[in-house]
This record gives C-alpha cells, sequence and structure tokens, in this order.
C-alpha cells in the first residue's frame, strides 16, 4: 500500500507541475503586452541593455524549447516566444536572457552547476544499472555505488534550483527595469516564470524522494545481512 502511494506521489507531481506550466502558457500567450514587444526583441533590448551584443537571439525548435546556450553565447527561443508579443514570450524571453546575465558575471551556482554536467550524466546513466544489480544480487556495495552516483545527479537537480530563481529574478528586474513591460503586466509575467520553476521543484523534490527511498533499501539490506 505505501509503495503505491509513493508512486503515485513522485508520478502525480511531476505531471501537476507540467500541466501548471502548459496551462499558465497557454493562458498568457494569448494576451499581449501593451508595447507590442515580440520575444525576440524583449531579448534584444534586455541583453543590449547590459552589454551583451555578443549573444545572439535566435529561433528554437520545439514547443516551449527556450534555452541559453553558454558554448554558442545564443538565447533561443521557441517559434511561439520568437515571434510572440504576448506576456508569456516576454517572460520566458527575460528568463533566458537572466541566464545569459549570470553567465557573463560568472554566477557561482550556474558555474557550479557546469561542473556538475559530466558528473551527473554518467551518474544519471550509469547509477540504475548498479542499484539494480545491487538489489536483485544482494549486493549492498554495488547498491551504495549507485546511490552515490545517484546523488550526483540529485545534487544537480537540487543546484538548478537557485540558477533558475536566481534568472527569474533577473528576469523580472530587467523587464520592469526596463519598461520591456507594463507595471500592470508584471504580476502576470511572475506568473508564468512561477509556473515554470514548479517544473523544476517537482523533478528535485522527486528525485530527493526516490534518493531516500534507496537509502533506506540499502540500510534495510545491512540490516538483514548482520
Amino acid at each position: 500500500m505505501y509503495y503505491l502511494i509513493y508512486f503515485a506521489i513522485i508520478v502525480l507531481i511531476p505531471l501537476w507541475a507540467q500541466m501548471k506550466v502548459k496551462n499558465t502558457f497557454a493562458k498568457y500567450s494569448r494576451v499581449s503586452v501593451a508595447n507590442y514587444r515580440r520575444g525576440a526583441e524583449v531579448a534584444r533590448g534586455i541583453l543590449d541593455a547590459n552589454g551583451l551584443f555578443n549573444v545572439g537571439v535566435e529561433e528554437g525548435r520545439g514547443f516551449l524549447s527556450d534555452h541559453y546556450d553558454p558554448r554558442s553565447k545564443t538565447v533561443r527561443l521557441s517559434s511561439e516566444n520568437y515571434h510572440g508579443h504576448s506576456i508569456a514570450a516576454a517572460a520566458v524571453a527575460a528568463h533566458e536572457c537572466g541566464h545569459a546575465i549570470q553567465d557573463a558575471e560568472g554566477y557561482a551556482f550556474l558555474r557550479f552547476r557546469h561542473l556538475l554536467v559530466p558528473v551527473a550524466n554518467f551518474g544519471s546513466n550509469a547509477s540504475w544499472i548498479l542499484i539494480m544489480i545491487g538489489i536483485f544480487a544482494h549486493i549492498s556495495g554495488m547498491l551504495l555505488l549507485g546511490i552515490i552516483f545517484m546523488a550526483a545527479a540529485v545534487l544537480f537537480q537540487i543546484v538548478t534550483l537557485p540558477v533558475e530563481f536566481n534568472a527569474s529574478n533577473r528576469a523580472m528586474n530587467q523587464v520592469v527595469s526596463l519598461g520591456l513591460i507594463g507595471n500592470r503586466e508584471e504580476r502576470e509575467a511572475r506568473k508564468v516564470l512561477n509556473a515554470a520553476a514548479l517544473t523544476y521543484v517537482a523533478a528535485a523534490a522527486v528525485a530527493v524522494l526516490e534518493l531516500l527511498r534507496l537509502v533506506l533499501i540499502f540500510t534495510g539490506m545491512n540490516r538483514n545481512e548482520d
């Protein structure tokens, strides 16, 4: 019974967060900003105002595929946000520019997250192989090694939280101070960014819960061996 409740939680939390961001984005993608600026124009305005003339703004592919690429110094916006002149487009564009500003300033958590990328990628791929072998073969040492690798991936998700929240705060400060959205539109833009942040919070929460469950399995296995 407890396992059914647990698995329901780790499935429902991410689904709820994804539905929240999609519904919020859909709502505010239909509300135009008063100045009718496109997302690409909002991004370019923020970057230029911060002296980031070397950072490009490009149209990307895929729904809500918006991101900042630190390797090519490029803000890539999905078609909806690149061409759109909605509150949602402005908020998302500003958020990605927040990452560009973080990169230019050497924001500590962003640099730490970049360092964790190869470790987290390896950990997320290798951990479950070791964990499954450890559980089914009753090899506690193998399970522990898998847990350690998974912990690296979980750490990456936890470090992502301050990076994303900081980018959103920077985004709101930029769009308001530069007059890229009106004062009355600030609340709606913040709702878009808060909904997007929920997906990262949900992912981190589920990852921590799963890690704790495996730690309990490991301690139980050791107790049985004793």
